[in-house]
């Protein structure tokens, strides 16, 4: 693609009024970005059934967009840049199957990873670190048996898949997998800023993928949106943990609505993070606790490198880690015990079990109930 080529598109997807649906309407008529522009008005009507009088002319900011994308694309040798429009023949055939796959694709690493068996492993922001345990432990036996890890970029569970796959790179023992991280900002407008680290590893070591201009800053309206790009390079959709609205949920309908699988882990029910996964059970979602589990549901074979007891072990190994920190919050999960079994699960006598507990329910981690049964009190 040169330089006007460049051009045309972006002021496609710039034009005011033009969706990637009415783009693609006028690109199966006329043949291209160029071809739309140099067609009378009255041929585009005929195509659209309507007006838009904003492609008569150029957008404001074209140029300087222009400038941007073609330095960024083409300034840094070491970098693995492309910019992927509908007619480029890498586009991701899954991401057609979309109601409206983006006009381009500003990409950054491996793009051979958009070929690739794909999971999805979405889930809350405010995950607890059981959740994020779990993630990254399923995450990286997937990368291990080569197939793609898809998320995107949040706090909480997405870092942690993230994290998980490219564990399993620097093991060295996998058949290909790795990360794919579908951004809610432009590439290079990381959010959240805590993540550019681990963005800048997945654009070394995986990819880095997204529809919007590379300055779109952080916008709410994005972030729901960039879901069904998730959703569609995926073969089926992981909810690790999620609250009842949320927009993991969004990820799992549209995964349901384009044909894809939807698998949730289930969780405590005193535990918020796990309401939105029994609610997608209860809808016809699997039910998962193993990475193996997930294989066989996406009808995907381990390879021989790695036997599935293997991977059931290492997700097993994972999730007896301790929930937090405080040893008595670990031992106190989220349904309702007694002082009495508290004080044999930790060791603490009852005096020291006593003090703990007042402690924490204090700050806010623990609820005393009736008959002295504690319970530990869940943060959405």
């Amino acid at each position: 693609m040169d330089r006007p080529e460049l051009s045309a598109w972006l002021r496609l997807l710039m034009t005011a009024g033009v969706g990637p649906l009415s783009a693609r309407k006028l690109l199966a008529a006329f043949g291209s970005p160029q071809a739309v522009f140099d067609a009378s008005p009255a041929a585009r009507r005929a195509v659209l059934s309507r007006d838009i009088a904003a492609l008569a002319t150029p957008p404001e900011g074209l140029a300087e967009q222009l400038d941007l994308s073609w330095d960024w694309w083409q300034g840094d040798a070491l970098a693995e840049r492309a910019i992927l429009t509908l007619a480029d023949p890498r586009y991701p055939a899954a991401l057609l199957e979309a109601a409206d796959p983006p006009l381009l694709l500003f990409a950054e690493g491996d793009l051979r990873l958009l070929r690739s068996p794909a999971v999805a492993i979405v889930g809350s922001r405010h995950a607890t670190t059981q959740g994020e345990e779990n993630a990254r432990a399923f995450a990286e036996v997937l990368s291990q048996s080569g197939v793609t890890v898809v998320s995107g970029l949040a706090r909480g569970i997405d870092a942690a898949a993230h994290e998980g796959a490219l564990a399993a790179l620097a093991e060295g023992e996998h058949a290909g997998g790795s990360t794919i991280a579908v951004l809610g900002t432009g590439l290079l407008q990381v959010y959240p800023k805590a993540h550019t680290a681990l963005a800048r590893r997945i654009g070394q070591h995986g990819l880095l993928l997204s529809e919007f201009l590379l300055d779109t800053p952080a916008l709410r309206a994005n972030f729901p949106k960039r879901n069904r790009i998730v959703a569609a390079l995926s073969r089926g959709t992981l909810v690790v943990e999620a609250a009842v609205q949320s927009g993991s949920l969004i990820t799992a309908r549209l995964a349901a609505e384009m044909g894809r699988e939807v698998l949730a882990i289930p969780g405590s029910i005193h535990a918020p993070q796990a309401r939105g996964c029994h609610a997608l059970i209860k809808q016809g979602a699997k039910l998962v606790e193993t990475a193996q589990d997930v294989m066989e549901e996406l009808r995907m074979d381990l390879p021989s490198a790695r036997h599935p007891a293997e991977a059931v072990g290492l997700f097993a190994q994972a999730t007896d880690a301790p929930d937090h920190a405080d040893p008595v919050l670990a031992a106190l999960g989220f349904d309702p015990v007694s002082q009495e079994a508290l004080s044999a699960r930790t060791g603490m006598g009852p005096a020291e079990l006593g003090v703990r507990l007042l402690e924490l329910e204090l700050l806010g981690e623990v609820a005393r109930l009736p008959g002295q049964l504690f319970q530990r009190v869940g943060r959405a």
